[in-house]
């Protein structure tokens, strides 16, 4: 399980595949200076409830994975991903879901 620092002093749990799809998708769009919305259902371990954070450059992030090897991306999860950032809704990630390989 990786982690998502965001900010200060703010942590959610990802899977490391998912972590990995998200951070190509989030390092895209932050280097193009595109700001977006991410959002989540909070998986089975947390309380009952959903998060949205707002996706800036200017907001420090890090993404910590707990396995050294790099996951396998699939293309399609990816396109899904980025193409979500441009709605009105944002990013919609689901922390319980398997992530498929390529």
């Amino acid at each position: 399980m990786g982690v998502l620092h965001y900010g200060a002093g703010h942590e959610i749990a990802i899977d490391d595949a998912l972590l990995a799809h998200l951070k190509l998708v989030v390092i895209t769009k932050l280097r193009r200076n595109e700001s977006f919305t991410l959002s989540w259902t909070h998986s089975r371990s947390e309380p009952t409830g959903r998060s949205t954070i707002w996706l800036h450059p200017a907001i420090p992030l890090r993404f910590v994975f707990e396995s050294p090897d790099p996951a396998t991306l699939s293309p399609q999860l990816l396109e899904q991903m980025s193409h979500s950032t441009h709605s009105t809704g944002g990013l919609t990630i689901d922390l319980d879901a398997e992530v498929p390989s390529s």
